[in-house]
């Protein structure tokens, strides 16, 4: 029996620079996603959003503060798909077009971008698929109703006879109310199709609507009102219907397996939630330096010619100049406050005494939503920190370009989010394949993949899960954070450079062994698209849907996930 044929669904895919298509981890996800697809040959397509202003151009504005633009993107690159096709949406018709990014363009599966921005539509239809992740919630529900329903109608109007459609976060949602209208109201038969994953524990990532709003907007693609009610409450939570009309789930890490699980638990009727790890692609991300290193001295190397170049950048773009010599450490990701890009900061005199020591270098860069006032106001804290303190660089723009030079330039990629809403991370993965070395809170893919001493290091210490205060938990893993940098990540890089090399040599392996996209697009088909695609079900389970056998699962639970 051949493999299925997948449609995968995602409201961002990260595939090259060129294409502005993305935010952040999310489409950096989809975007390895697709290239093992594609790498791999497996019978896969990817349904996404053109997005005519991307997500925004990142830019320091003439007074030294951080400034959002939207500047409109034109394509010669894509090809023109000449089905059409419409969906209703707060009472308009909208039509839509597609475009088709061909395998051959950058190495992906076949991915088809839709958009509404097109003379026939009203303004407002227009500017559907202008902005990704529009503040307005009218744009949003529209963005996820062309997304999830136009995306099934254009597949079935280019003669894409998908097996399998996987919803990538619950943007795509609406595609499985299109299946349900399509199979007239059978839920079964949707959920033979359809699999859905969750990416974060965290409440603005799980988004909430009035059931009535969404009703106008066409979300439920003609279901009823009290149907919708049924699968995903007035206040209709996207998560929760989706794991209602899907067959199967997944989280993205063994820890957040566990955390969905038991956030999850009260959801009747749900499917089970299994855990696949999160990777990005081998192919796309590592430097043909680092993949050609076999002795100690070939990473040192690399790591330092890498370092030059990329500080050479650096000094251009900030008047900061790096001494490639120098231990640097980067914090580079989507600026959320539970991320904690101000963590290392808590302790000023600390700090300053490294880095007025030229002990260590910091680079910071990392978008935030343009509607998030603290994530704007966090960045502009450590932009104005960074001109009047030395060594400190921020860099705006972070995209896949400037995060492929990040990971090339840093020694330790540096993760500091409140364990436990990292459901996985993707960015230290990419980091460890050039040659970097984790230092992170324990939590998401860490808990998998840093092992300290070996690969990496990881801000742990007796107590970690207790109940403990806010403030209190910052101090404790920030002091936890600053003894490893000072008593055994500074020491090392300085007095024991092949011991150094060495760690580097067992990140990069560790990342291409296990973190390597290929491996989690193969586990998909293994473990979540075969089964559903051929009626089967996976064994070896318990209750939940997460497998509890691997070692070490029970180290990871903890008392207070609420």
């Amino acid at each position: 029996m051949g493999l299925p044929k997948v449609a995968y669904f995602s409201m961002e895919i990260a595939i090259d620079q060129s294409l502005s298509t993305y935010s952040g981890g999310l489409g950096f996800l989809a975007g390895s996603h697709m290239q093992s697809a594609g790498y791999l040959q497996m019978p896969m397509v990817g349904v996404t959003m053109l997005w005519s202003y991307g997500y925004y151009n990142q830019r320091i504005n003439e007074e030294g503060n951080v400034d959002v633009a939207y500047i409109r993107k034109h394509y010669d690159f894509l090809q023109p798909v000449k089905e059409t096709v419409t969906v209703d949406v707060f009472g308009e018709k909208v039509l839509i077009k597609a475009y088709r990014v061909d395998p051959s363009l950058f190495g992906t599966c076949p991915v088809y971008l839709m958009t509404t921005d097109v003379e026939e539509n009203s303004e407002w239809a227009r500017s559907i698929s202008h902005k990704l992740y529009d503040g307005d919630e009218k744009i949003r529900i529209a963005q996820e109703t062309v997304l999830g329903v136009g995306g099934i109608r254009l597949l079935q109007a280019i003669k894409y006879d998908f097996e399998c459609v996987h919803m990538n976060e619950g943007h795509a949602l609406p595609a499985a109310f299109e299946l349900l209208r399509q199979y007239n109201g059978n839920l079964d038969k949707v959920k033979e199709k359809v699999v859905f994953t969750t990416h974060t524990p965290v409440a603005a990532g799980n988004e909430v609507h009035w059931v009535d709003t969404l009703m106008e907007g066409g979300f439920f693609s003609g279901c009823s009102r009290e149907r919708a009610v049924e699968l995903g409450g007035e206040h209709f939570s996207l998560t929760v219907a989706a794991l209602r009309m899907s067959r199967i789930a997944n989280a993205v890490s063994q820890l957040h397996g566990l955390v969905a699980n038991k956030m999850w638990d009260w959801v009747q009727g749900r499917c089970p939630i299994r855990a696949i790890t999160n990777a990005v692609n081998l192919h796309y991300w590592q430097d043909e330096r680092i993949s050609k290193a076999h002795e100690l001295q070939d990473f040192l190397d690399a790591k330092l010619e890498m370092k030059k170049e990329v500080f050479s950048f650096i000094a251009n773009t900030t008047g900061k100049r790096f001494d490639p010599n120098v231990l640097t450490i980067t914090w580079a990701r989507r600026f959320a406050d539970y991320k904690r890009a101000w963590l290392i900061f808590m302790d000023m005199d600390r700090i300053l005494k490294l880095l007025n020591a030229d002990k260590i270098q910091l680079i910071f860069a990392g978008k935030f939503h343009p509607d998030d006032a603290m994530g704007r106001e966090m960045f502009n804290n450590i932009l104005h920190k960074s001109y009047n303190i030395k060594n400190v660089a921020v860099l705006a723009g972070y995209e896949l370009e400037l995060s492929a030079k990040l990971k090339k330039a840093t020694d330790v990629w540096l993760n500091t989010p409140i364990r436990p809403l990292e459901a996985s991370g993707t960015s230290g993965m990419s980091a460890n394949m050039n040659g970097a070395l984790h230092l992170s809170i324990f939590d998401g893919w860490t808990v998998e993949g840093t092992f300290p001493g070996i690969n990496g290091y990881t801000i742990e210490y007796p107590g970690l899960d207790d109940d403990i205060p806010w403030e209190e938990r910052h101090w404790k893993d920030h002091d936890c954070m600053m003894d490893i940098i000072e008593n055994q990540i500074i020491p090392t890089y300085y007095e024991n450079k092949l011991e150094w090399a060495r760690m580097m040599r067992q990140a990069v392996r560790t990342a291409e062994a296990y973190f390597n996209s290929d491996r989690m697009v193969i586990e998909y088909y293994n473990r979540i698209y075969k089964p559903i695609a051929h009626g089967k079900k996976e064994g070896g389970l318990d209750e939940g849907g997460s497998r509890m056998s691997q070692p070490n699962m029970e180290a990871w639970t903890y008392s207070n996930i609420k």
